[in-house]
């Protein structure tokens, strides 16, 4: 009986295992069919972002390389530039082409607004602009950017400070320099200051950070220190000045010409009021003649007509009835004429 329970055990035991791997091998297709396709889908969605990660890496790559490359250019034309700076006549021309631009953006045009290079008896400004009413601002340029170089590729914080400040000393110089040319007393009409203008803005701050009375010893030396934004607004007030300058002078013209053509309007109405009234006069001297012909000489016609002398009719003209239109201003003046 064991033996036989064993067997029967066994086979049933082997008939439920079958009928479960069955069951379940249903029950893993349905789940495993669905996820094997989303992940055939993500599989493709994997592969896809990995070829746009990979062609976005090339062209970073390619935007890095670019910008080694420009930054080398940049690198070498800054190098360049300030090896140029060194150069006192270098600088110079720089400058006086900064103020050039600084002059141009605020709407002046040459020979009209500016002159460059105006010589006088104690020397010759970079700019004279001119102001209205015949007013003249002389405009000097001046770079003093040996030792502010030097302080900007300085490491060494003491050999940094010591430059700036012979950046300083040579700014106080160039304002003492300046302010000694007295620009002011070489023309006719100008401000009792002048402009120095400093085309760099960087320089000009250390130059006022490093020295805070610098200021007021430019302002005691008659000598107005200026960036280029500084300049920039100046100059922009200067034109506003032109355009009311120019407003006013053609408001006057326009005056002057309103007041020509209110005479000459004058002179034309006195003319027609002459020919209204010869008109007037030539009518009424029509009228008084056919009144003549109608009352003395008409009447001796006709009768030398019933004598038979003449069968034919002579008819007298007509009186004029209709006078030449005369306006009220020409109906005044008529009347203060007779008067």
């Amino acid at each position: 009986m064991r033996d036989a329970f064993a067997a029967l055990a066994s086979d049933a035991l082997q008939a439920n295992s079958e009928a479960l791997t069955k069951r379940t091998k249903v029950d893993l297709e349905g789940v495993v069919d669905p996820l094997k396709e989303n992940l055939k889908t993500l599989d493709g969605y994997v592969r896809e972002l990995e070829s746009a990660r990979k062609g976005a890496y090339e062209s970073l790559q390619q935007q890095l390389t670019q910008l080694g490359n420009t930054h080398a250019r940049l690198q070498e034309t800054t190098t360049s530039l300030t090896q140029a700076l060194k150069s006192p006549t270098v600088r110079g021309r720089w400058g006086e082409l900064q103020l050039r631009r600084v002059v141009e953006l605020a709407g002046m045009t040459r020979h009209v607004a500016f002159d460059e290079q105006a010589s006088t008896e104690s020397g010759r400004p970079d700019m004279i602009v001119y102001l209205p009413n015949g007013g003249v601002l002389p405009i000097d340029s001046k770079v003093p950017l040996d030792a502010y170089l030097a302080a900007a590729t300085e490491t060494n914080e003491q050999l940094r400070k010591q430059n700036l400040a012979q950046h300083t000393k040579a700014m106080r110089e160039r304002v003492k320099e300046l302010g000694q040319k007295q620009y002011w007393d070489q023309f006719e009409r100008a401000p009792d200051f002048v402009v120095m203008f400093i085309p760099n803005e960087a320089c000009l701050g250390a130059a006022f950070e490093n020295d805070p009375d610098l200021l007021e010893y430019a302002i005691s030396k008659k000598v107005l220190v200026s960036s280029p934004v500084n300049l920039l607004a100046l100059l922009r007030a200067v034109a506003y000045g032109w355009q009311q300058h120019q407003i006013a002078d053609n408001a006057i013209k326009i005056a002057r010409e309103g007041q020509e053509l209110f005479n000459r309007l004058k002179k034309f109405v006195d003319h027609l009021a002459d020919v209204g009234r010869s008109l007037r006069k030539l009518v009424d001297g029509y009228n008084r003649a056919l009144a003549s012909l109608d009352k003395r000489l008409l009447p001796a016609v006709r009768r030398f007509q019933e004598m038979g002398l003449s069968t034919k009719e002579l008819d007298a003209p007509k009186e004029i009835e209709v006078l030449p239109k005369v306006i009220a201003a020409i109906e005044d003046d008529a009347s203060e004429t007779a008067d």
